[in-house]
């Protein structure tokens, strides 16, 4: 057995064509980016946020690598693409060497971070929660046909400005965002991710945290 790393993981050839081509799937089906700018911001969000609240080192490096990994499963189908993803995560990590400890870890954040069926259950699946759900922002829209945007699109695209930040000292995780309204009503907002907030909550909560979320200047969370 051996200590994997980050580095390791985003160097894996064969772990980046599943992500290249879960993404080429979703994109088909209509779906926003789910490529590696999202599991990158999420793998460097969720990191950060652990260690701030007192993580090892190790164990922001194995946030990174279950952020990195978490949508894989959608190479197979984006139906109940977190149990895929956590089982082809398993097979993938263990032949890489990783110890099973470990492996249990990040199988067990990848498994529990689709909002159907999720539960910040330990430290590395609360903190992956946060940072895939608080990722909200015009870039991830891929549609080129404004007329032709669906809600995801209309919501995601809306977004002008989106700060999320950490306030270890009051306990607070802030989602703060700048909603064009003449493209997206704030109501269209919580249709799409209510759900999404309401986990982000709850994940929050397995740090002491208040998860706080606010647009156009109110705060709505």
């Amino acid at each position: 057995m051996s200590q994997i790393t980050y580095s390791d993981v985003k160097h894996c050839e064969e772990i980046n064509t599943y992500i290249r081509q879960a993404d080429v799937s979703l994109k088909s089906m209509g779906y926003t980016e789910h490529s590696f700018a999202h599991v990158t911001r999420c793998a460097e969000f969720a990191s950060a946020w652990l260690l701030e609240l007192g993580g090892t080192e190790r164990e922001a490096e194995l946030a990174r690598i279950a952020a990195y990994m978490h949508d894989i499963g959608n190479v197979v189908n984006r139906h109940g693409h977190a149990q895929t993803g956590a089982v082809m995560a398993f097979r993938l990590l263990e032949n890489m060497g990783m110890p099973p400890e470990e492996v249990a870890v990040v199988v067990t954040a990848i498994g529990n971070h689709d909002e159907s069926t999720a539960h910040p259950v330990n430290s590395v699946a609360a903190a992956l929660l946060l940072a895939d759900k608080t990722d909200v922002r015009r870039t991830r829209v891929r549609n080129d046909d404004v007329a032709a945007f669906d809600i995801h699109d209309r919501v995601n695209y809306a977004v002008t400005r989106a700060d999320t930040a950490l306030d270890v000292e009051a306990r607070t995780l802030t989602l703060d965002l700048d909603v064009d309204t003449g493209i997206c009503p704030v109501m269209d907002y919580f249709e799409i991710f209510m759900g999404r907030m309401l986990l982000c909550r709850r994940a929050a909560a397995f740090f002491a945290l208040k998860f706080r979320l606010i647009i156009n200047g109110s705060v709505l969370m």
